[in-house]
């Protein structure tokens, strides 16, 4: 559960009170301090801390930080557009109660998201959590839909005594193989037990498939609630590593050569309780509007990926034949499409039925990803857009021709590209207002410049222990 409405000067009713009460309560649980959380536009998750004492305070009048960190690039360098960047102005940082937790891995901590606001009460344009919250009710009062949404998460697990800039997987073995289950057996139990204490509902745990990496799926959730959970299970993965002498790494490339981490975002749309995805008249059973959201992604799925595919890394995981969905199709479960159609399991399938959008990272800010994706779908809904022909197997044995005849383009290449798609599409660029359109474009253009001349292997290693 989330807290759909925005923060106020003073606190929403009852805020006060409340944030009183569950202060009282962490401190008696030995809580010393709160870890208040959001991601920026490059994809880095900043903090700001205050003692327990201090969470009514933050509740009622917010926490100040500078505006600036919008346009901070993943290595710190900053950027500017023609409204953020400067050393100007301040904000409010205030912490969504219902989201509120404290952190088993961290004793002495508790830890929640935030929504920014500006001094003067209002919302700041640049807030991507503020912007996801004003997509969800504006999709509930336009088109009385509702959400569901998870997001993958997949890390690479390793060896922390080695120096910073090197990568030595924590654990070797085949691919899902059990060796790397029982090498990391008592940090993974660990992850598990914190995760349940802090009341995340885990799906699955498993060995992946690049040297040390593993995956974790949760529950899905609105969602505002599946990005919060998102940076949350993140938080809690790199604390029970390095209670176990481990460093994780979510960078989409950890090295130059291998399959990458991804992120890869669930969604299925609902209406008065009923899956849209399932138990319709059209492929798969979806309805024309299921099929009409998913054709609306598939159209905007080269600027999409100026979101989802965020950092240089990104596109050394972008490539053919690795899973990643690097092309403009859509298939039931075809891992090979950038949007896979799941229909779940017979007898669940009201409940299961989603979309997979594959072309995802971590380096990406769930909130923003996220709402760039419904603000697709919902556009596609809107016009009632035709979804194409299904594709079936590996799009990348098309030749050019079969390719044409077929509507599927090889997504992005560079980041560079991605940025040309996303500065043409006037629905994302109009979704996100022009303040934090403009901070997406020139953050990006930022990461660019700063990779130029890299090889593959130096771009790896420069994001490998950012995100």
């Amino acid at each position: 559960m989330t807290t759909l409405a925005d923060p106020v000067p003073g606190g929403r009713p009852g805020d006060v009170a409340r944030a009183t009460a569950l202060g009282g309560e962490l401190a008696g649980r030995g809580v010393q301090g709160i870890v208040l959380s959001y991601v920026d536009t490059a994809g880095v998750c900043r903090v700001k801390t205050v003692p327990t004492a201090k969470l009514a305070s933050a509740a009622a009048w917010g926490i100040g930080m500078s505006p600036v960190f919008d346009t901070f690039l993943a290595h710190d360098t900053i950027v500017s557009t023609g409204v953020l960047g400067s050393p100007d102005g301040d904000l409010r940082l205030y912490p969504d109660l219902d989201a509120l937790v404290a952190l088993s891995a961290q004793p002495g901590w508790a830890w929640a998201p935030v929504d920014r606001i500006t001094q003067d009460g209002h919302r700041h344009p640049g807030c991507s959590r503020t912007v996801l919250r004003r997509i969800v009710s504006e999709a509930a009062e336009r088109h009385g839909l509702a959400f569901k949404a998870g997001i993958e998460i997949e890390w690479a697990y390793g060896r922390g005594d080695v120096p910073d800039d090197v990568f030595v997987p924590a654990t070797a073995g085949p691919a899902y193989g059990a060796v790397r289950q029982v090498d990391l057996s008592e940090c993974t139990a660990d992850l598990l037990a914190a995760l349940a204490a802090q009341g995340v509902e885990v799906d699955q745990l498993h060995p992946e498939y690049a040297a040390g990496q593993f995956e974790l799926s949760t529950g899905a959730l609105d969602p505002v609630a599946a990005a919060d959970r998102s940076v949350l299970v993140r938080q809690t993965v790199r604390a029970v590593a390095r209670r176990h002498g481990l460093r994780v790494s979510f960078a989409p490339a950890v090295t130059a050569d291998g399959v990458g981490n991804g992120g890869h975002v669930h969604l299925s749309a609902w209406r008065d309780g009923a899956n849209l995805h399932s138990g319709g008249a059209r492929r798969h059973g979806m309805t024309g509007e299921a099929e009409s959201f998913t054709a609306g992604l598939l159209a905007r799925l080269p600027a999409l990926t100026a979101v989802t595919a965020p950092s240089p890394s990104s596109y050394l995981r972008l490539r053919p034949s690795r899973w990643a969905g690097v092309f403009t199709a859509w298939g039931l479960e075809t891992r090979e499409c950038a949007l896979r159609v799941i229909t779940g399991t017979a007898g669940r399938r009201d409940q299961q039925a989603n979309l997979e959008v594959k072309p995802v990272d971590l380096a990406a800010n769930p909130y923003l990803a996220l709402a760039c994706l419904l603000t697709s779908g919902l556009d596609g809904l809107s016009r009632g857009a035709a979804l194409p022909g299904e594709v079936t197997g590996d799009p990348a044995r098309f030749t050019e021709q079969e390719a044409a005849a077929l509507g599927v383009g090889r997504l992005p290449v560079s980041l560079a590209e991605a940025v040309a798609a996303f500065r043409g599409d006037e629905v994302l660029r109009a979704a996100l207002g022009p303040v934090l359109a403009d901070a997406v474009t020139a953050v990006r253009e930022g990461e660019i410049a700063s990779v130029e001349g890299l090889d593959d292997d130096q771009v790896a290693a420069a994001y490998r222990w950012t995100y």
